[in-house]
């Protein structure tokens, strides 16, 4: 049973109840103690001389001090004899608990086993205040700072809510931005704790004070704190880039210390029972709307325990003329760390973008907003490109190596250009060899006349392609025979005689007949004779 101390107001109120001749329980009732306690004040009253015929004035403080001596046993140092019985283990229990982290029912298990046998309550009391149990830390109010210097916020779960996009009901989170000096506070809610929407909530936090404060007190949440720190946290890339944006400061907790921001951790309660328990919202719309309204009109005009004042015109009153100015529209980056692949890319967002070919294999910096996305290489910026959708490709030829730029682009014209640069017939025959509907597809033939270039000399080459020009012979791999043999500058061969007409299948030529030394020969067309076995014999003869 809890132990109650009766004050001595208490006592001399039982006293007084019972002169004025009502019963023990009335008494009791009258002066708020137990029916027993109450009889044991009046008898030790009456042993000390009271009578009850008497009237009040009896009651001295000399009389009150033996009633009280009388009543409660001897405490020497305002403590009884298990408290005592304790403080004779006092160095053993305080290893127990602070040193083996024993429960205070084990604890007094084992005192009970060593004879010592205490109430709990009193076991329990005695581990508090002289061993360390439990939350023993006192509590120190901080100052409130400067009107517009601080803002604390804080996420906080509120329950279901319907979830339009998705279909379904999905708990909903409060981030919460309390004022330190004014206490006027702002709700924003969203379905995850990301980056984009801490900033988001921020951004409307801004409007809705009209200001930007100087510094932000959050914990320790992963889209804020890359690595906590009591004393130099480590802060995400993108929470960094949106300070920089709005112009504040960041002053995180400590992990595990709610007591560093209590102006928000107390608002908690007060947003999740007296805005969200019991309402019905149509979606997140319609409970941001309503959460605003509720944060202007009932949350800023109610009168605050702490600073007795509305904080709504504390806040218009002291800190809004120290609001920073609101920054303009922030597009909420993405940042990543990727790497340059064999193919001089990198991928950011589902797209592909290039990278300069000398930091081909190596790790680089992406920050990609909505229209832009930027490549840094140990803080220096090395490319710019602009945003594509996923998907997407976005290639800056000069990123390529210079041989194979224009293939990776289909860039049939610099292959075109890089020919003549060879010779005019070398460019002229790339041109007829691209001379196609598909010309990328006739790209490899040009880079292979590009090669014999390389290797047999321009020169040479220029040479091949005049003279396959002059036969309009369009093949690569005629020029490459020409060169391999060595015939680029060989006459041409003669055209091809003209085909003999039809039935003069062994006919001679004219000239073989002409008449040499003084003799002339004469061409007798012979005529055949049949010699009617069915064969012909010629008897044509010359003379």
């Amino acid at each position: 049973m809890a132990f109650r101390e009766v004050a001595v107001i208490e006592v001399r109120e039982v006293l007084r109840a019972w002169l004025s001749g009502v019963g023990l329980r009335k008494v009791a009732e009258q002066a708020g103690v137990d029916r027993k306690t109450a009889r044991r004040y009046v008898e030790a009253a009456q042993e000390a001389g009271l009578a009850r015929e008497g009237d009040a004035g009896q009651l001295t403080d000399e009389l009150i001090g033996q009633v009280v001596e009388a009543v409660r046993p001897a405490r020497p140092g305002g403590r009884g004899a298990a408290w005592e019985s304790l403080s004779v283990q006092h160095a053993q229990i305080e290893a127990w608990v602070k040193k083996d982290k024993l429960s205070v029912v084990k604890i007094g298990i084992l005192l009970e086993r060593r004879g010592v046998l205490v109430p709990y309550r009193t076991l329990h009391r005695f581990c508090v205040e002289r061993c360390g149990f439990g939350r023993t830390a006192s509590t120190v109010r901080v100052a409130d700072g400067e009107p517009g210097a601080e803002l604390q916020i804080d996420f906080a779960q509120m329950g279901l809510l319907l979830d339009a996009s998705a279909g379904r009901r999905r708990r909903v989170h409060a981030l919460i931005f309390t004022a330190v000096y004014s206490r006027h506070m702002f709700v924003w809610l969203t379905f995850s704790q990301t980056l984009a929407c801490v900033i988001a909530g921020c951004e409307a936090a801004w409007r809705f004070f009209g200001g930007v404060f100087k510094v932000v007190i959050p914990d320790n949440m992963s889209a804020i704190v890359a690595d906590a720190d009591a004393v130099n946290p480590r802060f995400t890339v993108g929470w960094l880039d949106y300070a920089q944006h709005a112009g504040f400061a960041t002053d995180t907790t400590r992990i595990r210390h709610p007591k560093d921001k209590p102006r928000v951790e107390r608002m908690v309660q007060y947003v999740r029972g007296n805005f969200f328990a019991g309402e019905k919202f149509a979606d997140l719309a319609d409970a941001q709307a309503r959460v605003e309204a509720w944060c202007r009109d009932i949350a800023g005009q109610r009168v605050h325990g702490t600073i007795q004042a509305h904080p709504a015109e504390v806040f218009l009153a002291a800190e809004a003329a120290a609001l920073l100015a609101l920054p303009g529209p922030y597009d909420v980056p993405v940042f990543t760390k990727v790497k340059v692949h064999r193919d001089f890319h990198i991928e950011v967002g589902k797209a592909l973008y290039s990278a300069p070919a000398e930091f081909l294999g190596q790790q680089v910096d992406a920050r990609a907003d909505s229209s832009l996305v930027k490549l840094f290489h140990r803080g220096k910026l090395i490319k710019v490109h602009p945003r594509q959708a996923p998907g997407g490709r976005w290639t800056d030829p000069s990123d390529l190596p210079a041989e194979k730029s224009g293939y990776a682009m289909r860039d049939v014209e610099s292959l075109v250009r890089n020919a003549f640069r060879h010779g005019d017939n070398v460019g002229i025959y790339a041109e007829r060899v691209l001379d196609d509907k598909l010309p990328w597809t006739k790209m490899r033939q040009v880079y292979r006349l590009l090669g014999l270039v390389r290797r047999y000399g321009p020169e040479p080459v220029d040479a091949a392609c005049s003279r396959a020009l002059e036969l309009d012979v369009v093949s690569v791999t005629k020029i490459a025979s020409m060169l391999e043999k060595a015939t680029e500058n060989t006459a041409p061969l003669p055209p091809p005689r003209p085909a003999a007409a039809a039935g003069a299948r062994f006919a001679r030529d004219p000239g073989e007949f002409a008449v040499r030394g003084g003799t002339q020969l004469t061409l007798v067309r012979s005529t055949p004779v049949s010699d009617g076995a069915g064969s012909g014999i010629d008897d044509g003869q010359a003379s």
